[in-house]
């Protein structure tokens, strides 16, 4: 059996309650959010889990989540790597703008084929597709061999760079991955075999247990 990877999305922001499309922008967590990340971080300490390196993206809302989590292992002083390949999908013109406002502007159709759709990015955007180009090879080249190597490593990051990591691991469609909605918070908790792929899959705090 080789290591452990553990994936946690950030808890709820500022912009995610003003139900703002946020991308690259950096707003801070909600109290909601700061109390989720304790949540998931009380969690893996329930769970036993200590790490031997985190991974996070450069936007303040995934490294204050994983802050908090680590506050709540014990391991605050944790050796964390920062890198913009996990960050949250680059939403383009659509950054900052409110859901609704956007839908006025584009229309309801075409405002959801840009959030739904796998390979579609808004103008000057990304696409769902277009993310994980860039977060799958930062995996196979910095995260993956340190789990092959039995570390047990920590990734906070965001929902659409983490659902590109989650289709890999969980072997999903592009189909399957765009009707996956990730919990703000909640460990996804990952053994790899040596191959690198998934001998188990747990989810903290979720009431349905190991699958």
């Amino acid at each position: 059996m080789s290591g452990t990877l553990v994936l946690v999305r950030h808890g709820q922001s500022e912009w995610n309650l003003k139900n703002l499309f946020t991308g690259w922008r950096d707003p801070d967590l909600t109290a909601l959010g700061i109390q989720e990340a304790e949540t998931g971080g009380q969690a893996l300490a329930d769970a036993g889990l200590k790490f031997d390196i985190a991974f996070t993206s450069v936007l303040k809302r995934a490294q204050d989540t994983l802050r908090i989590v680590l506050d709540k292992v014990g391991q605050p002083d944790l050796e964390t790597i920062r890198d913009v390949a996990l960050n949250e999908r680059d939403y383009g013109d659509l950054s900052g703008l409110n859901k609704d406002d956007a839908r006025e502007k584009w229309g309801e159709e075409q405002v959801h084929i840009w959030r739904r759709s796998y390979d579609v990015p808004p103008p000057g955007g990304e696409s769902l597709r277009d993310t994980g180009a860039r977060v799958w090879p930062y995996y196979m080249t910095e995260i993956l061999p340190r789990v092959l190597r039995g570390e047990t490593v920590l990734v906070a990051a965001h929902g659409n760079s983490l659902r590109a990591l989650v289709m890999v691991l969980d072997r999903m469609s592009k189909e399957e991955i765009l009707k996956l909605n990730l919990a703000t918070g909640v460990p996804m908790v990952y053994k790899l075999n040596a191959d690198s792929t998934v001998a188990s899959k747990q989810v903290l705090g979720d009431m349905s247990g190991a699958h």
